[in-house]
């Protein structure tokens, strides 16, 4: 499954924004796969911090080989040495290790995130010991799918901004800019902004790189 989106969030951001309508009619449709099932999407995101996206999927591949269906009870079920073992570090392994057992003992319940706003959502995840705000952030907008999630923290979304828009910086206040300026359409106008910040158009540079080279 990938986020979805169609010709209304396009549209909407066209109008708002020319240099955002010329990367979207450049790049085209982006499909970005999305993970529908909360618990094993918030173990993914754990796994995924401080390490390389490849580094990321390989440990995902060995964790599904291993357990099947990264379920709570298979979680639990398994040492923290076992999982340990699939390449991830003893505090992940602490981390995913107690958030499964908090989902069976009722102390944390995924389908009530569902139902929470974006900031209750947030507020509730980052309960979770190994949760950040990025990384809730991250969970509503590709597992949740909601609509308006544009993350400040996030280095790639910066990295993007400076290249469409020619910033040498990005300040909290200029990110609340755009974000203002794409809700409510902030997680599909940030599609094509990591695409921009991987390469999607050879022809934009990083002023900030280019300003560093200079020094």
């Amino acid at each position: 499954m990938y986020f979805e989106y169609g010709d209304a969030e396009i549209c909407y951001l066209k109008k708002r924004d020319a240099r955002l309508a010329e990367v979207i009619d450049s790049v085209g449709r982006i499909y970005r796969e999305a993970d529908t099932d909360l618990f094993s999407s918030i173990v993914h995101h754990i796994i995924g911090q401080q390490i390389s996206t490849k580094a990321q999927a390989t440990i995902w591949k060995r964790m599904q080989d291993r357990l099947g269906n990264v379920s709570a009870e298979n979680i639990a079920e398994a040492s923290e040495e076992n999982l340990q073992s699939l390449g991830i570090t003893y505090r992940k392994a602490e981390y995913i290790k107690v958030f499964a057992l908090k989902v069976i003992a009722g102390e944390f319940c995924p389908d009530d995130i569902s139902l929470m706003s974006d900031g209750e959502a947030i507020k509730k995840l980052t309960e979770l010991k190994g949760i950040g705000v990025w990384t809730a952030e991250m969970i509503l907008l590709f597992c949740l799918q909601r609509p308006d999630i544009f993350s400040y923290q996030d280095l790639a979304i910066q990295r993007g901004l400076r290249m469409i828009y020619h910033h040498r910086a990005i300040t909290r206040e200029l990110s609340e800019k755009y974000r203002r300026r794409f809700s409510p359409y902030c997680s599909t106008a940030s599609l094509y902004i990591w695409a921009v910040a991987g390469g999607a158009i050879p022809e934009m540079k990083d002023p900030a790189i280019r300003n560093n080279r200079r020094k």
